[in-house]
């Protein structure tokens, strides 16, 4: 639910549709996983961008915060270039 009111409150911000709003927040969410993981690890863009197999300018580009353009499925090849797994839960709305 939590994800869901964010992602709400945040599209009515921006005049987006509520699922757009949901979909930034969760791909947020789930980059911060990853710098959060990086640091830890102390992973270069570099690095993380072979164990990913995406250019080096992409990991740069979506880990600086720019959520334009970036699909879900380069985020997820992220996360599991850290070793996270994502777990996602779907619930009926109220």
């Amino acid at each position: 639910m939590k994800h869901q009111s964010k992602g709400i409150e945040l599209a009515r911000k921006l005049g987006i549709s509520p699922s757009r709003g949901i979909e930034a927040v969760l791909k947020a969410q789930l980059i911060a996983a990853v710098e959060k993981e990086s640091e830890k690890q102390k992973l270069t863009h570099t690095e993380l961008a072979k164990r990913a197999k995406l250019p080096r300018s992409a990991v740069t580009g979506i880990l600086s915060g720019s959520l334009q353009k970036v699909t879900l499925d380069r985020i997820l090849r992220l996360v599991e270039a850290v070793g996270l797994f994502p777990e996602i839960k779907l619930k009926k709305l109220a």
